[in-house]
């Protein structure tokens, strides 16, 4: 059985809709015109309008680490896969999902925020973005991840060095380097689904695009980002061994930005 999902229904929806809890329901004409008008006004400069990331802004961002050069483009829709979601690795992102992205952005992605454009519209245009890839009539429904409360023992003296250990340990600095700054010895060989060059995370430089809070990191660790090199550590690793290297992850960016993201 694929272990990859789509859209979880809410028991409340699925029972307001007369729905079985697992099924969905196609967005209707009107839906998706709206989504489409919001689509080709807001969206279509960068993702194109068969929503394969080939719009007319091309390129929306190059990085350079260590003499290599990365070009980084818009999230080809057709493809189905997504970094940034709370649902296990080889999902599909839940609606919330979508709509955190659409209405927050993504750092130094290119994707801005558009928390100006309505609720509605928003609504809208992500069931349009769903008509881009048949994953989202073909596949299983997922659950998305449930966090608890960060440990108290989070960014502790004991944590970090465990965190630290670990790192090491489960290869993190194969790719993100011993002191964390994307250099590690395979950091020039990575690429993504695409087959395009990608650049590990430099934990020195900034925010992380997924967000920068103890909870967004342990969360990258249980869902992985979906079309990278970067796995999902929830069978591989216990709950304290997640949190461990978060605190060693939040050391390496010296808590400039270790505030919760919410």
């Amino acid at each position: 059985m694929s272990k990859t999902a789509g859209i979880l229904l809410p028991l409340c929806v699925a029972a307001s809709v007369g729905l079985m809890p697992g099924e969905s329901r196609a967005a209707d004409s009107k839906t998706l015109a709206l989504g489409k008008a919001v689509f080709e006004t807001y969206c279509v400069i960068c993702h194109g309008d068969k929503g394969d990331g080939k719009g007319l802004i091309g390129i929306v961002h190059r990085a350079q680490a260590d003499g290599i050069v990365v070009h980084i483009y818009p999230r080809d829709f057709t493809a189905g896969l997504f970094k940034f979601r709370t649902t296990p690795t080889g999902y599909l992102p839940t609606d919330d999902d979508l709509m955190k992205i659409i209405t927050e952005g993504i750092p130094r992605s290119g994707m801005p925020s558009h928390e100006d454009v309505t609720p509605a519209e928003r609504k809208a245009v992500i069931e349009y973005i769903k008509t881009f890839s048949k994953r989202w009539q073909e596949e299983e429904r997922g659950t998305p991840i449930t966090l608890g409360e960060t440990p108290k023992y989070v960014r502790s003296p004991a944590s970090i060095d465990r965190g630290k250990k670990l790192f090491t340990l489960v290869g993190c600095d194969k790719c993100h380097g011993a002191t964390g700054r994307g250099d590690g010895p395979s950091s020039s060989e990575l690429k993504d689904a695409w087959g395009d060059k990608i650049l590990p995370f430099d934990f020195t430089s900034g925010i992380l695009k997924g967000g920068t809070g103890a909870e967004d990191i342990y969360r990258t660790f249980v869902t992985g980002l979906d079309g990278t090199p970067m796995p999902s550590y929830e069978e591989s690793l216990s709950e304290e061994q997640r949190w461990d290297i978060v605190s060693y992850c939040l050391e390496l960016m010296k808590g400039g930005h270790a505030t919760a993201h919410k």
